[in-house]
C-alpha cells in the first residue's frame, strides 16, 4: 500500500516520486520524478504551473496594453485554454482559466472599438479618395500641362498609400479616378502633338528668315536693306514659338546676321559723316573767298564770271550735314542777290555779250538740274531715300537760281 504525503492544496506526491494536481473535479497524476524528496517532486511541477502562469499575466497585461488586436488575443486564450485543463502543472489551474474568461468583456469591448474604428478609419479613407478624386476630375479639364502631370503622380502615390475599404465603393472611386487621369493624359499629349506642329512651322519659317537674312547681311544698299530687316523683324515675330530650346539657337543666328549690318553700316555712316564735314569745311571756305572778293559788286561781267566759276568749284564738292544746308544755301542766295541786283541796275547798259552771258548761266543751272535729276534715278534705283531727298532739295535751288537767271535773259530780250 502506498503512502501519501500533501505537499500543497493543489497537489500531492507518493513515495515514489507521482505527482499529482487536485482540481474541482478530483486528482489528476501529471508526472513522476523519481529518487527527489517529495518536496522537489512537487516543485517541479509546481514551476511548470508558473510557466502557465506567466503566460495568462502576459496576455493579460498585452490586452491591457492594447498590444493585441482582439482577434490576436482570442487566438492566444483559446490556445491557452486548450493546454490549461490537462497542463501536467500543479496550482490553480481554474483559477487561470478563470482569468482568461475574464478578458472576455474587455475583448468584446475591444473589438467594438476598433470596429468603430476601422468604420471610421475606412469613412476617413472614403473621403479622402473622394476628394482625390474631385481633384482629379477638375485637373483632367484643366490645361496646366506641367504643373498638372506633377500632381497627378502625387495623388497616385497618395491613392497608393491608402487602405482599401468595401470593394464595390472603392472600385467605384478608382474606375473615377484612373478616368481622370486617362482623360487629362490623352488631351495632354493632343496639346503636345499640337505645339509640335505649330513648332515645326514656326521652324520652318523662321530657316528661311534667316536664309533671307544671310543675303542681306552684306548689302550695302542701306536704306532698302534695314526696311528689308525691319520686315523680316515683323515676320519673326508672327512666326510663333519654335520651342524655348530651337529659339535661342535660331535667334541667335539671325540676330549675329543683323549685328553684321548694322554694324557696317554705322561704319560706312561714320565714313560718310567725316567725307560731309570736310565737304562742308571745303565749301565754306570757298563762300568766304566769294563773298570777300565779289562783295560788294563793283563790275557785273566780273561778278557774274565769279560766282559762275564759284558755284562751279562749289558744286564739285558732294553733299554736306543736313544741319548746315540751310546756312549754306542761305549765303550762296545772297551772293547771288548781290550780282544779280548790280545786273538789274546795268542791264540797260549791258551789251549782247551779257544777254550771251545770262544764257550761259541759263543753260549751266539747267544742266546741273539734268545732272542731279540723272543722280536722283540713280539713288530712287538704290532704293537711297535720304540721298534721293537731299538731290530733291538742290535741284529746287539750282531751278531757284536758273529760274533768276531765265528772267534777267529774257529782261535782255
Amino acid at each position: 500500500m502506498s503512502e501519501t504525503t500533501p505537499a500543497a492544496s493543489f497537489g500531492r506526491v507518493e513515495e515514489d516520486g507521482t505527482v499529482y494536481v487536485i482540481t474541482a473535479d478530483g486528482e489528476r497524476k501529471v508526472g513522476q520524478v523519481p529518487d527527489v524528496t517529495p518536496a522537489e517532486a512537487l516543485t517541479f511541477f509546481e514551476r511548470r504551473f508558473e510557466g502557465l502562469a506567466a503566460e495568462v499575466e502576459l496576455l493579460i497585461a498585452r490586452v491591457h496594453n492594447k498590444a493585441l488586436s482582439p482577434e490576436e488575443a482570442r487566438k492566444s486564450m483559446k490556445t491557452l485554454r486548450a493546454s490549461i485543463p490537462d497542463a501536467n502543472a500543479v496550482g490553480d489551474l481554474q483559477g487561470l482559466l478563470t482569468k482568461l474568461d475574464a478578458l472576455a468583456p474587455e475583448l468584446d469591448n475591444a473589438s467594438e472599438a476598433r470596429k468603430a474604428e476601422r468604420a471610421a478609419a475606412a469613412e476617413a479613407t472614403k473621403e479622402a479618395k473622394e476628394g482625390m478624386v474631385a481633384e482629379a476630375e477638375k485637373l483632367a479639364e484643366s490645361n496646366d500641362w506641367k504643373e498638372g502631370v506633377n500632381r497627378f503622380r502625387a495623388l497616385l502615390d497618395e491613392w497608393k498609400a491608402l487602405p482599401r475599404i468595401d470593394r464595390a465603393t472603392d472600385d467605384d472611386l478608382w474606375h473615377r479616378f484612373s478616368a481622370a487621369r486617362t482623360t487629362y493624359t490623352r488631351r495632354r499629349k493632343a496639346q503636345f502633338t499640337q505645339w509640335a506642329e505649330e513648332h515645326a512651322v514656326a521652324q520652318g519659317i523662321k530657316e528661311q528668315i534667316i536664309a533671307e537674312a544671310a543675303e542681306l547681311s552684306t548689302s550695302t544698299e542701306w536704306g532698302a536693306t534695314a526696311a528689308a530687316f525691319r520686315e523680316l523683324m515683323d515676320k519673326w515675330k508672327a512666326a510663333g514659338s519654335a520651342g524655348r530650346e530651337l529659339d535661342e539657337k535660331l535667334w541667335k543666328k539671325f540676330r549675329g546676321l543683323q549685328d553684321t549690318f548694322w554694324a557696317a553700316r554705322t561704319e560706312n555712316s561714320a565714313a560718310r559723316d567725316t567725307e560731309f564735314q570736310a565737304n562742308l569745311e571745303a565749301k565754306e571756305a570757298l563762300l568766304a573767298e566769294a563773298e570777300a572778293t565779289m562783295l560788294p559788286v563793283t563790275d557785273v561781267n566780273a561778278a557774274r564770271s565769279a560766282l559762275r566759276s564759284f558755284l562751279s568749284r562749289y558744286n564739285e564738292y558732294g553733299n554736306v550735314p543736313r544741319a548746315a544746308m540751310a546756312g549754306l544755301d542761305a549765303r550762296i542766295r545772297a551772293l547771288d542777290a548781290a550780282v544779280k541786283g548790280a545786273e538789274e541796275a546795268n542791264w540797260k547798259r549791258t551789251d549782247p555779250e551779257a544777254k550771251k552771258r545770262a544764257q550761259d548761266t541759263v543753260e549751266m543751272f539747267t544742266a546741273q538740274i539734268a545732272k542731279l535729276t540723272t543722280q536722283i534715278e540713280a539713288a530712287e534705283g538704290r532704293g537711297d531715300k535720304k540721298q534721293v531727298a537731299k538731290l530733291q532739295e538742290s535741284i529746287v535751288t539750282y531751278t531757284e537760281w536758273r529760274d533768276q537767271a531765265a528772267k534777267t535773259l529774257a529782261d535782255y530780250e
